[in-house]
């Protein structure tokens, strides 16, 4: 795993800049934006940045959870080693979300790693003036706790395609939830592959398959999906692929 390149802010006092992309993160964020403002700024107060490059690992599974993480810029990717000694991808983060909560609540250690998957600014939260916020206002400890509830029923759902789902089926559901209402999807084929933890040649293969189909568009650009019945009906009830 890369080694990372990271720095921490060397004062716990926001410059104007840096306050306002906070603030506005923060307000944005479905847990911490349902503090008060007053609850935020003091939150905000008690934080400090840190930077990451790609590959930079923010925390390791086992590591104590001892600080929430708000997103800026970039994107952090929550991974663990499957049984054969392969990366597992649960669940990627982009801002304003927050990482590391389940941890921090639970007083514990951190379940998976999180890693940058390209240059990533995060504002540090410590465990101590994050209890004390949710103590003073329940509102956003419920929202934290419906937050935990979702995301620990999508690990369960990403188990489970692992499980019973095979590759053209997960390439399929993968390429659906990142075109969303678009037809684009901005991935690269290596991004692709780490994501479903198979190989990029294998990813290629069938891509090109479905291009040939008619499918799928293999541009510079990302890939265009063209046939989102074909591929639907492909996730829903398998086939040939």
């Amino acid at each position: 795993m890369p080694s990372p390149t990271a720095s921490h802010g060397s004062s716990n006092m926001l410059n104007s800049q840096t306050d306002r992309m906070v603030a506005h993160a923060m307000a944005a964020s479905p847990i911490l934006g349902l503090l008060s403002p007053a609850g935020r700024k003091r939150l905000a107060a008690s934080g400090s940045m840190l930077s990451l490059e790609a590959g930079g690992v923010l925390c390791q599974q086992g590591d104590p959870g001892d600080a929430i993480f708000l997103l800026l810029e970039g994107e952090i990717e929550a991974r663990t080693a499957s049984a054969n000694g392969r990366e597992l991808r649960f669940a990627g983060f982009e801002p304003p979300a927050v990482v590391g909560e389940i941890a921090v609540l639970g007083d514990g250690l951190r379940a998976t790693d999180m890693i940058a998957t390209r240059r990533t600014r995060l504002w540090r939260i410590p465990r101590a003036p994050l209890i004390e916020a949710l103590h003073a206002e329940p509102a956003a400890a419920v929202a934290m706790a419906g937050e935990l509830a979702a995301r620990l029923r999508t690990t369960s759902a990403t188990l489970e395609a692992i499980r019973t789902m095979d590759l053209g089926a997960r390439l399929a559901q993968l390429l659906l939830a990142a075109a969303g209402d678009k037809a684009l999807v901005p991935l690269t084929q290596t991004e692709i592959a780490r994501r479903l933890t198979v190989s990029r040649e294998t990813v290629s293969r069938k891509l090109n398959k479905w291009a040939r189909r008619g499918w799928v568009r293999l541009a510079a650009s990302g890939i265009r999906v063209l046939g989102k019945n074909a591929l639907s009906d492909l996730m829903e009830h398998g086939g040939p692929t």
